[in-house]
């Protein structure tokens, strides 16, 4: 095989060794392909120069050498083959977010996304989720660019630092790479002001510094705003709400452009979530967030307002369509305004409003998905190792309230069907019960590091089965990402 790799034909795949062909690649002397003995992948390297000398890897018998996926190796891809380093998309392309936690989705959403339009995120997870995890940004950049580089995608991806909150994490995010932070303000945002009464906030907003209650009641107190055909019209009482609500949380966002964004040598998506909050967004306090980060200069690429109704992990929109459709397009025409994208967080699984979304964006747009990849590695294993789905979904059962105090969800938990109850080859109908797709979405931190006497419970048999079963995982990735995409008509 490696005496093949020069002229191309790297011949056909023989015993446990499997060739991703459209990885074949070449730089000046050096050949390249990936391929996979067993369970595992390699880099299979043939040829000299520069190159070849940096990639570490195991001699074999003069003619090459095969080197392992390490993040050492992933560097020496980055620099010699461009289209392995992850970019920035900008204000005007569409973005999709592909969360990835197990490290292995990305080949099959990349090909859900070649040739379409939109961009693919291939790297986006929260320190939350790495830590459920127990991996690392440096885990989930190599993942994505060795996915990129296996499938010979050279059309572009992104990689998030999503839903990051502290400065520290924000520093080393940069550091590695990422070309897209998604800053959450939640921890600034104040969460008891929107319901408090008139005289609580009239009493809040007097504690105030003179300059600061002078400016805000100056700039908005009964000031008409025209946003298109809109008018955005502020009583005293709102601008006061506002300021309590998200003065400390807009000084933060510009801080950290200033402070970390401004000066970067490069180009960089920088996404402000203002959606980890109960109090939905309304579109006058859409509008004081941005004109306030105008006012500061602060280039935003996208951001994500709280909408009306409920975006729960893993399931569709729940609410009044109709009123998500006005607020929608309210939001949009302030974005437009302002010169960036809306962001849907809570992207995955939300059909019934993509065709919405899609037509007052006019599919310029970010959407973040992020367990949907997870838990069709869950219908693959329903499908093919019932024995181990059946114990992930009972220890899901068993742990769930541990997980609830991570995410925001309202299944009724007792009308799942009992795992008794159900046959082996139903086993996939889990995958389509709203029910149990949430119980399985958010235990997925807890079932990947369980274990007992230093063993892994399931992690192990998770990726040896989906390993043993890639194509039929991709096909399934493909096809639920794929159904996104043509729902959001991109």
């Amino acid at each position: 095989m490696l005496s093949n790799l020069k002229s191309g034909e790297i011949g056909k795949e023989t015993g446990d060794i499997k060739i991703y062909k459209q990885s074949f690649s070449q730089y000046q002397g050096t050949f390249l392909v990936m391929i996979k003995e067993s369970a595992d992948k390699f880099l299979l390297a043939s040829g000299e120069g520069e190159l070849y000398s940096e990639l570490e890897g195991e001699e074999i018998g003069g003619e090459g050498k095969v080197c392992p996926l390490t993040h050492h190796n992933r560097l020496v891809l980055n620099r010699y083959f461009d289209y392995t380093v992850p970019s920035a998309f900008g204000k005007n392309t569409a973005t999709i977010g592909l969360g990835d936690r197990l490290g292995i989705a990305s080949p099959g959403h990349i090909e859900a996304v070649r040739d379409r339009d939109v961009k693919p995120i291939l790297g986006q997870q929260s320190i939350r989720e790495l830590t459920l995890t127990k991996r690392t940004m440096e885990d989930m950049i190599d993942a994505a660019t060795f996915a990129v580089f296996q499938e010979g995608y050279r059309d572009g991806f992104g990689i998030d630092a999503d839903h990051i909150k502290t400065e520290d994490d924000i520093k080393r995010s940069l550091e590695i790479g990422v070309t897209m932070l998604t800053l959450d303000c939640s921890d600034y945002i104040q969460k008891n002001v929107e319901s408090a009464s008139e005289k609580q906030v009239q009493d809040e907003f007097e504690k105030l510094d003179a300059k600061v209650k002078e400016y805000y009641l100056h700039t908005y107190c009964n000031q008409e705003f025209n946003i298109k055909e809109r008018k955005i019209v502020f009583n005293e009482l709102d601008v006061k709400r506002n300021v309590l609500i998200y003065e400390k949380a807009i000084d933060y966002m510009v801080h950290v452009f200033n402070t970390y964004i401004r000066h970067l040598e490069r180009d960089f998506d920088f996404e402000i979530s203002i959606d980890e909050t109960e109090a939905i967004t309304s579109p006058e306090a859409h509008f004081f967030v941005a004109n306030e980060l105008k006012k500061a200069q602060v280039e935003v690429t996208s951001l994500a307002p709280r909408f009306c109704g409920e975006f729960q992990k893993g399931i569709d929109y729940i609410g009044d369509i109709g009123q998500f459709e006005k607020e929608l397009s309210e939001h949009v025409d302030i974005a437009k305004h302002f010169g960036y994208k809306i962001s849907i967080h809570s992207g995955s699984d939300k059909f019934s409003v993509f065709p919405i979304i899609s037509k007052h964006t006019e599919r310029i747009l970010h959407v973040k998905t992020a367990g949907t990849s997870w838990l069709e590695a869950l219908r693959v294993i329903a499908n093919k190792n019932p024995s181990l789905y059946r114990k992930i979904h009972a220890y899901a059962e068993q742990n769930v309230e541990e997980a609830l105090q991570y995410y925001h969800i309202t299944p009724d938990f007792g009308a799942i069907t009992p795992l008794e109850d159900t046959k082996d080859s139903m086993l996939s109908e889990y995958l389509n019960d709203d029910n149990a797709r949430q119980l399985l979405h958010i235990t997925y931190g807890l079932v990947l590091t369980a274990s007992k006497n230093g063993s892994s419970l399931f992690k192990d048999h998770i990726y040896s089965t989906l390993s043993e079963y890639e194509d039929v995982y991709r096909d399934y990735l493909i096809k639920h990402i794929g159904r996104h995409v043509d729902t959001l008509d991109l």
